[in-house]
């Protein structure tokens, strides 16, 4: 049996293989962030056949604040949950588990979008949307705190197999991870330790909240690759703190770089980020990056650059990769 198809027995998660469709924002949402039928359909199609083990969904805003863009998905309040239930079950009658991202995009998105000045950590310029935000309150991020642990709740009670923490691609706690956007003078700013405060609090809110049963995903942006932002050895000492504070699977992609960084090239190119941070943990961890080829996730899991094979844009154009994968490897 193929590396890529043989499963991973984990204490709250079994997955059938080691293939994971990653969050991709589709727009495809409601203008109030309601689950609509092409979101039902495009997730029905992605899912069918159930040779994805790990479908995670689009990321979801937790508070109207936090919005990133139109037709973004939205998991802000309870009236959401009946159809959101809908979603998880088209997923799961397919075979597949279903974990929903959860996200606030502080200065990552416009005040066109939320009718109001983006927030952040600081005051400073967001590298990747070039507007200044206001910074948020001690007050405001107990808030923010709070809107994560309420939505992960309401994630569990739709009926999904787990929740996802946004921390990557430049929104609000990835800006408050990197030293180019937190230059906080309070214990949410300075060292390493005191950017992921915010971090260890969602999580250990969220496992409050959600038992110690349901799994809990991280998605990290490990390295901005940018002079001054953050670095693998920065994110080395995060994720032991993360797994330490109840963090089941690490999920590994950019920072500010987003998730396409223009000086590395070939398929899975974060893998070196991924081989760095799976020597210091012992949770399973996510590798994406331009993966297109199914021969090529079998070689990244054989050489343990990751435990788990994050395929985006390969599936997203072509629903039939995962089934084609299957065949080729057996």
């Amino acid at each position: 049996m193929s590396y890529l198809f043989k499963p991973l027995e984990l204490e709250k998660l079994r997955l059938t293989n080691r293939l994971v469709m990653p969050p991709m924002a589709t727009a495809k949402s409601e203008e109030n962030g309601k689950v609509s039928q092409a979101i039902l359909d495009y997730y029905k199609e992605k899912s069918e056949g159930g040779h994805i083990s790990l479908i995670i969904i689009e990321h979801s805003f937790i508070m109207p604040e936090g919005k990133a863009s139109n037709n973004q998905m939205s998991i802000a309040d309870d009236s959401l949950i009946k159809e959101l239930k809908s979603l998880a079950e088209v997923i799961q009658s397919n075979g597949s588990k279903a974990i929903m991202q959860i996200n606030h995009a502080g200065s990552g998105t416009t005040k066109e979008v939320i009718k109001t000045t983006p927030v952040a950590p600081s005051a400073v310029t967001n590298p990747r949307r070039g507007s200044i935000p206001r910074e948020l309150s001690r007050n405001e991020i107990q808030d923010v705190i709070n809107a994560f642990r309420n939505a992960a709740l309401r994630v569990k009670k739709s009926g999904f197999d787990g929740v996802e923490i946004h921390s990557a691609h430049g929104y609000l706690l990835n800006q408050f991870f990197s030293p180019l956007t937190n230059k906080r003078t309070d214990e949410y700013g300075g060292d390493i330790y005191n950017r992921i405060k915010i971090h260890l609090e969602v999580i250990r809110a969220i496992r409050e909240a959600v038992g110690e049963d349901f799994p809990i995903l991280l998605r990290l942006g490990a390295s901005d690759f940018i002079e001054g932002g953050t670095t693998i050895e920065d994110s080395k000492i995060a994720v032991k703190e993360f797994e330490k504070a109840g963090v089941d699977i690490l999920d590994i992609s950019g920072g500010f770089c987003g998730y396409n960084v223009p000086h590395l090239t070939g398929q899975g190119y974060f893998a070196p980020l991924t081989e760095a941070i799976k020597k210091v943990i012992n949770i399973p961890v996510i590798l994406t990056g331009g993966i297109i080829e199914a021969e090529v996730a079998e070689r990244l899991l054989v050489e343990e650059k990751a435990d788990l094979i994050g395929v985006g844009r390969a599936i997203f154009n072509n629903s039939n990769w995962a089934k084609n994968a299957h065949e080729s490897l057996g």
